[in-house]
């Protein structure tokens, strides 16, 4: 499995490592203030709780580990390199107790509860084993108190069950399954970022206004979790809006890499609208390729959950005019204060516009301190306990609104984007890539309480 440069190399024991990681791993979280800076006077905590999970070792010293499982390899790789950024941006203000969070995380002071953060990082390479394999390493090597990142939902479900048996927080960053928060739900798992169910149910209506209530639509789906979720909630929702679906799904392997025979089928099928459902570089190829084999002469195309940079990697002569799906866009910077905040820190630091991935790493790490310090403890079970009251404590989200995570599936409730390609004669900059549809109730686009069988296991 591959790994960063900015997770140590292992040692003997678990303590002669976390001690060698924490000296190298100020690096990952931006090298910004010197152990001594954080007084531990400042990190007593005024309840004694029994141990659990990483409590109370993963707290003793001066500093706190977030363990980050990217996909820095494979087809998401993209993506993981992304939520990377957002994390460092997150941990550096964080640490440096910058003004800005406190308008999302208004206790949060100087690192967490007076400890710093520091980022440990391992590549998950889009493998559920490979990230689950990450994750135990920081959990019971670097006694980490939050794992987070996915792409796949796969990959996120693998780490959710891996963290509940180890009563350790996780943050899936994109997890596009509606099973995440659903069947698969767990306890100690909160996902911030929208998924098949929202996605669809925000996109369907602007797509019926726009093309009308005739269309006939076939499916690319990628054969795993997420592809199988969404097939099923862009049926429902586009045939709710009068829409016909061409009962010939066409399912491809996570990865592939030519698509000619799936594009063949979609060309023959009589459909007015393809809805290509893969995500990240299999996004990519599959609209190059469509695109490449005269498909879109005859049909419109729709990624309703769309990656972040495939409008880069695609080009705009090909994008122009397909609805999507965004977490985030980054011309609302103009009219929200706390998108204004994270676009200019993020141009500070990176030299150039956010995406989906770097916004949803930043926010879930906001919304974890403050969960924190509204607890005033590390204590797991108390920190969950925070997150799940957080509808009591809603925070000023990026894209309008506010956010929170709901308590009985853990689902988070944030506005999103839907979004259209731009047509190249009205791009104006290397970043001018959409036009912002319609913002997406993040409470309304919910589905209901139990709707995918979401069983939460008692609180510990």
């Amino acid at each position: 499995m591959k790994e960063t440069n900015s997770h140590s190399t292992e040692t003997a024991t678990a303590s002669t490592h976390r001690r060698g990681f924490l000296k190298t791993g100020a690096a990952a979280a931006g090298g910004l203030l010197v152990p001594g800076a954080y007084s531990s006077a400042a990190f007593a905590q005024q309840k004694d709780y029994p141990k659990l999970g990483n409590y109370p070792e993963g707290v003793a010293g001066d500093t706190v580990v977030a363990g980050l499982t990217l996909d820095l390899t494979g087809p998401y790789s993209a993506e993981g390199a992304g939520q990377r950024r957002g994390f460092e941006l997150a941990a550096e203000l964080i640490n440096n107790g910058d003004a800005r969070i406190r308008k999302v995380s208004p206790l949060t002071k100087k690192g967490i509860l007076g400890k710093k953060l520091v980022l440990a990082v391992g590549d998950a390479e889009t493998k559920p084993n490979s990230a689950v394999q990450a994750a135990t390493r920081f959990i019971r090597q670097d006694k980490a108190m939050m794992i987070a990142g996915s792409v796949s939902s796969s990959v996120a479900i693998a780490l959710q069950n891996t963290c509940e048996r180890a009563k350790t927080l996780y943050f899936p960053i994109i997890s596009g399954s509606s099973d995440t928060t659903g069947k698969d739900c767990r306890r100690y798992g909160f996902r911030l970022c929208h998924h098949a169910y929202t996605a669809a149910k925000a996109i369907a209506p602007p797509m019926a206004e726009a093309y009308g209530k005739k269309m006939k639509a076939i499916y690319l789906v990628p054969d795993y979790n997420y592809g199988h979720s969404i097939h099923d909630h862009m049926r429902e929702f586009t045939q709710a809006q009068g829409w016909t679906t061409i009962d010939a799904p066409q399912i491809h392997p996570l990865g592939a890499t030519d698509y000619s025979a799936y594009l063949l089928n979609i060309a023959n099928s009589g459909a007015d609208i393809l809805i290509n459902l893969d995500y990240g570089a299999d996004a990519v190829n599959s609209a190059k390729q469509a695109h490449q084999f005269g498909v879109l002469k005859n049909m419109k195309m729709c990624v309703p959950y769309m990656p972040a940079y495939m409008l880069e990697e695609v080009g705009p002569e090909i994008m122009q005019g397909v609805f999507g799906t965004m977490d985030f866009w980054w011309t609302v910077a103009g009219t929200n204060e706390i998108a204004r905040d994270f676009v200019e820190a993020y141009e500070a630091k990176f030299g150039g516009k956010p995406r989906d991935p770097e916004h949803n790493a930043y926010m879930s790490m906001l919304l974890w301190a403050d969960a924190i310090e509204r607890a005033g403890t590390f204590y797991p079970a108390e920190v969950v306990k925070a997150l799940e009251d957080s509808v009591n404590h809603k925070r000023p989200h990026t894209m309008g609104g506010d956010v929170y995570f709901r308590a009985e599936d853990h689902d988070g409730a944030a506005n999103f984007a839907v979004v259209r390609g731009k047509k190249p004669a009205d791009i104006k900059n290397k970043d001018d890539l959409v036009d912002l549809v319609a913002v997406a109730d993040g409470v309304a686009t919910l589905p209901p309480v139990g709707y995918a069988g979401c069983k939460m296991a008692p609180a510990a």
